[in-house]
């Protein structure tokens, strides 16, 4: 795991990350350094490379026209770029240096490196062979603060985790070992943690978990994840939801292999970002109430699996006409959100690989938002969506999209039909609140099938970093 430290000092020829603004003075370049920056400068390029066989030297251009969210990202895009050299060369460490120290960029640039190091390494024989030599990242700042580089450490290690958790495959993840996990890192990382097993799931009449998890032998689970510091700036509980399913077949609505089942192990990151954010704000101590609630199974057609035109009665006591088997995330969401109402929460959103037609939408460069809670908890979420470069898309919520979840023969049906699929999953999850709510569904951003920059193949952790600076921002 990489880390990220503070120096008062750091030798500036050695492996090292150096931003400059195009005004900044040259003068810590040797003469040929110069030759070679000053043409690249006027050709509007803002990444130089001179690094030589054992020795990392990188040159970044701050552009300061963009806006700020877009200039931070382009800097941890370059910070990424820049780790991939480093890895080449088997750099141990890094020293990140602002030629005209203003507190900006920096940490962006450490993050863009810090991030782009992720590994899953741990099925693999030759796993130290394969494991990056990159373990430091030097800032020197005299204006970045402690805290923020802590809080850095911490987020990126949340990120980590998150990716492990959805990378993880279904022989080792079932939804009993996710609620280990999570008591394992609720003790590390100092949130409460209690688990509902199936008798106690019965109990509470969760019959959209219940449904769902009928064609599997492993049985499902239910965790709440609390964080209640005594210097919390909310009373109300803000809820977490995220959606565990920790593979889906399709269950009887069987999905086709190739391109649409390979990937499922992910289908659980909604409830690897809520474990995440609780794991970040927990060790950062965020003065924040917050819970996380993780419905969790996996979605297959055996046993007495629940079928299509099923009628399932969910926590809430609505009845739900099943017309598609692989409509299995909202089924599970919709008992958390109703669980959700006993504590009056202040507002919940949830997080969710939820539908393809989120991903159809906008592709993995964002996330599909969509609810009825306030303009300015959306905007404030929005805000740290471009903060973190994990982009909000605010989808429309109008009533008339209520219609195409009318059942014949229930009070709803679970998939709304051909059009505006990823808005009738939002209005059918709305049915089981009573609180302002927002619903994230992360399909496209969740699971690549390449790097993109930092964001590495396979799972990314979105949402953690989001949520962390939404919090924080409290």
């Amino acid at each position: 795991m990489v880390h990220i430290k503070l120096k008062s000092a750091i030798n500036f020829d050695k492996n090292a990350v150096i931003i400059i603004n195009k005004g900044d003075s040259l003068a810590n370049f040797n003469k040929e350094e110069i030759k070679h920056i000053k043409p690249i400068i006027k050709d509007k390029s803002n990444f130089i490379d001179l690094s030589s066989f054992d020795n990392l030297k990188i040159v970044i251009i701050k552009d300061d026209k963009k806006p700020d969210y877009k200039i931070i990202e382009n800097l941890r895009n370059m910070g990424s770029k820049a780790f991939t050299i480093a890895d080449k060369l088997k750099i141990k460490e890094i020293n990140v240096i602002c030629v005209e120290d203003k507190g900006v960029g920096l940490l962006a640039v450490a993050e863009g490196i810090a991030l782009s190091s992720y590994q899953f390494l741990k099925y693999f024989k030759d796993a130290d062979k394969k494991r990056t030599k990159l373990s430091t990242i030097n800032i020197l700042s005299k204006i970045a603060k402690k805290t923020d580089v802590e809080n850095l450490n911490i987020l990126i290690k949340s990120v980590f985790l998150s990716r492990d958790l959805v990378n993880e495959p279904l022989s080792y993840l079932t939804a009993e070992k996710l609620a280990e996990e999570i008591k394992e890192i609720g003790k590390k990382s100092g949130f409460g943690v209690d688990v509902f097993g199936k008798k106690k799931i019965e109990t509470l009449k969760m019959g959209g978990l219940l449904a769902v998890n009928r064609g599997s032998i492993d049985p499902p689970t239910f965790s709440i994840l609390t964080h209640k510091p005594k210097n919390a700036k909310n009373k109300k509980p803000i809820i977490l939801v995220g959606k565990g399913v920790v593979f889906d077949t399709g269950g009887l609505s069987l999905k086709p292999t190739a391109g649409s089942m390979d990937e499922m192990k992910s289908d659980m990151a909604g409830a690897a970002a809520v474990v995440g954010t609780l794991k970040a704000i927990s060790e950062a101590n965020l003065p924040v109430y917050v819970i996380g609630l993780i419905p969790a199974t996996d979605n297959r057609p055996g046993q007495n699996a629940y079928a299509p035109q099923d009628v399932v009665k969910m926590h809430n006591g609505l009845t739900v006409e099943v017309l598609n088997t692989d409509a299995e995330g909202r089924m599970i969401l919709a008992d958390a959100l109703s669980y959700a109402q006993q504590f009056k929460p202040d507002h919940v959103f949830d997080l969710a690989t939820l539908t393809g037609a989120a991903w159809a939408a906008i592709g993995h460069y964002g996330i599909v938002g969509m609810g009825n809670a306030n303009k300015k908890v959306f905007d404030k979420l929005k805000t740290s969506g471009n903060n973190t470069y994990e982009r909000i898309v605010e989808f429309p919520f109008w009533d008339e999209y209520d219609e195409l979840i009318k059942s014949d023969i229930a009070d709803l049906k679970n998939i709304g039909g051909k059009v505006a699929g990823a808005i009738t999953a939002g209005k059918f999850l709305e049915h089981f609140t009573n609180y302002p709510y927002i619903h994230l569904d992360i399909a496209g951003p969740a699971y690549l099938a390449a790097t993109d920059k930092y964001n590495t193949k396979n799972g990314t952790g979105v949402g953690v970093r989001l949520l962390f600076d939404y919090f924080k921002n409290m």
